[in-house]
């Protein structure tokens, strides 16, 4: 699951649930956040940038903590004679 909401930091404001494109947070009945459809997640970040209590965290997938190389170094290094 990509998104994790800390239940006691939570206020309860629903700014969250406002500010995903994707409404993968929704707000349930009782008043809490929900994490929904957690696989429709695009790791943008914006619940978490919002949240004013610092209650949200993203778990990023492998592939996107991947740093690649630099284009240009990589066009540098096929040039290369052997």
């Amino acid at each position: 699951m990509p998104v994790k909401i800390d239940r006691k930091k939570c206020v309860q404001c629903g700014t969250c649930a406002d500010h995903c494109p994707e409404d993968v947070i929704v707000m349930t009945k009782a008043n809490r956040p929900q994490v929904k459809y957690p696989n429709e997640c695009w790791h943008c970040g914006a619940c978490m940038i919002d949240c004013r209590a610092k209650a949200i965290d993203i778990a990023l997938p492998l592939f996107m903590r991947l740093i690649p190389e630099p284009y240009h170094k990589t066009l540098k290094d096929s040039s290369r004679e052997y």
